[in-house]
């Protein structure tokens, strides 16, 4: 049999789905983040984070721009809105 077409050893692991890494690489967390904008700070829970971006939930639908400042943890990460449901916002990290 060639060498690319054997079967996998069992115990052997098989490829991890894109949606599945995407998933992984998300950590789901409830922490207490800030959005700044301005002069402006709201306060939010960070839902999922990843190294490309956040899922965040707000108290309220206030309005704000689509590029902001998130702060977690006391780290700093510039940001734009790339999905929005009443209260739940999806970021993308600039």
């Amino acid at each position: 049999m060639p060498e690319d077409k054997k079967p996998a050893p069992s115990g052997a692991q098989q490829p991890v789905p894109t949606d599945q890494r995407r998933a992984t690489a998300r950590r789901r967390v409830l922490k207490s983040g800030t959005i700044e904008f301005g002069h402006e700070a709201i306060p939010c829970i960070v839902r999922s984070l990843s190294p490309q971006g956040a899922g965040v939930e707000i108290n309220s639908p206030l309005w704000f721009p689509d590029r902001f400042v998130l702060v977690v943890d006391g780290e700093r990460h510039a940001c734009h809105v790339v999905w929005k449901k009443e209260r739940r916002l999806g970021l993308s990290f600039e």
